[in-house]
């Protein structure tokens, strides 16, 4: 069958190589949404929350990735307006091509990876890669998605780890004073989280957390 062949889908003519890139576009959605978006930022502090309150498996994790979804969602929202206004538009009217969509495309998502990058680690990955270091924004913009994205998931992960170990601190200290506690009081024998779980919940709730969390893993975007 000829590359430039028509197939009929609901009354409207779509070519095959359009069909082939939105499925293999569908397909990497997932990792397009952990690679170079917030999701990852949001999924590992949450995990991070989860493990320092001794809760086990609760929240599960169906809850966790479907907060950190709505957070991506709320955090990318200019981004994916840019994108449908600057690139999906022109391309759904037939007025670009692909390669000029993708090209497009690209350009909201870099700048929102800049804004999220540290320069020494996108240098770092020009220098692996033997790339010239950029020295403005501009060039920046004009690095390939292969040097960006992983500056970027490099950066996200630092912050992640630098939120979970903030989040791990206060429940830290209560183990610490319950496990003082009955230590001192002798009874070794009984487990200390069974003790701290009640407390680190309380002092969770009582400072309305889930509120404090989300809005400052939000705000934390840039």
């Amino acid at each position: 069958m000829p590359t430039d062949s028509l197939i009929n889908i609901n009354g409207d003519s779509v070519q095959t190589l359009e069909i082939l890139f939105l499925t293999t576009l569908i397909a990497l959605l997932p990792s397009l949404v952990v690679m170079m978006t917030s999701f990852a930022r949001y999924i590992i502090s949450l995990s991070f929350l989860r493990t320092a309150m001794g809760t086990q498996q609760t929240p599960p994790n169906v809850v966790l990735v479907g907060i950190a979804i709505f957070l991506t969602l709320i955090t990318m929202n200019p981004t994916i307006t840019r994108i449908q206004d600057e690139a999906w538009g022109p391309y759904r009217e037939q007025e670009i091509s692909q390669e000029e969509f993708i090209d497009l495309a690209s350009v909201p998502l870099k700048d929102f990876m800049l804004d999220n990058t540290h320069w020494d680690t996108l240098e770092m990955y020009c220098n692996l890669a033997h790339v010239d270091e950029p020295q403005t924004r501009a060039e920046a913009m004009e690095l390939p998605m292969r040097l960006i994205v992983p500056a970027f998931m490099t950066q996200e992960l630092q912050r992640a780890f630098y939120i979970g170990l903030l989040l791990y601190l206060p429940f830290l200290l209560i183990d610490v004073v319950v496990s003082s506690t009955l230590m001192s009081m002798g009874m070794v024998m009984l487990p200390p989280a069974m003790i701290s779980t009640p407390f680190k919940l309380l002092l969770f709730v009582s400072v309305n957390g889930w509120n404090l969390l989300f809005s400052s893993l939000v705000q934390s975007v840039n």
